[in-house]
């Protein structure tokens, strides 16, 4: 929350761009148009859910309100699952959820959109909990609902990238099955390497958009 609100700060500072140099688009993880001014910048993929929505004019544009919105929900599930997983986990959630948010508006969105903001990682916390509570035999049917809704709205909303929601929140299913299945201490081995093969798989799928469908 804090890396979110510090980068919010430097977006709003006139002259800075910051903006600009975090958001992320398709354009920049597929390295075809470098000749056109376009750069190959794929670190873009998780720098942009550092950053938000600094508005567009009139006195409710220009409040911080995608970011208070998104640090909000963060800190309600982030308050839940941290003493769960513990910071390592937690972390390792969030920053895969990051990299699935965008590979999901890599898959499916137009190449010219470009995005900013938390809310894929955020979709992957929520499905995280869903899953735990799926796994501790818990009632998920309010969990399941909130992740509905959020996902219709996303659909039917103009400037919300639908995209990013469902690839974080596939992503943070992934993650949470596969810590949720390597809890004992002898499989802590196991859950490293589950992890890291979620992060593969997202590269591989990458590569694959990259290399094989082009625009």
């Amino acid at each position: 929350m804090g890396v979110c609100v510090v980068v919010y700060l430097l977006q709003v500072i006139p002259g800075l761009n910051a903006t600009d140099a975090l958001l992320y688009s398709p354009l920049y993880s597929l390295g075809e148009f470098t000749a056109d001014g376009v750069p190959y910048e794929p670190w873009r993929m998780i720098t942009a859910m550092f950053a938000h929505s600094t508005g567009s004019g009139g006195f409710f544009g220009s409040l911080p309100l995608h970011l208070a919105l998104n640090m909000f929900t963060l800190w309600i599930f982030g308050q839940v699952l941290e003493p769960m997983l513990g910071r390592a986990r937690f972390l390792a959630l969030y920053l895969i959820s990051i990299f699935g948010g965008s590979v999901g508006v890599l898959l499916l969105a137009n190449p010219d959109n470009w995005v900013v903001g938390a809310s894929g990682a955020i979709f992957g916390l929520m499905a995280a909990y869903f899953v735990i509570l799926r796994q501790l035999g818990q009632n998920s049917g309010q969990m399941l609902g909130l992740i509905a809704i959020n996902l219709v709205f996303g659909f039917f909303s103009s400037g919300v990238s639908w995209e990013g929601h469902v690839g974080g929140l596939v992503t943070g299913g992934v993650v949470a099955l596969v810590l949720a299945n390597t809890r004992m201490l002898s499989q802590q081995s196991a859950q490293r390497l589950g992890l890291v093969g979620v992060v593969l798989g997202l590269v591989l799928l990458t590569v694959f958009r990259m290399q094989v469908l082009g625009i």
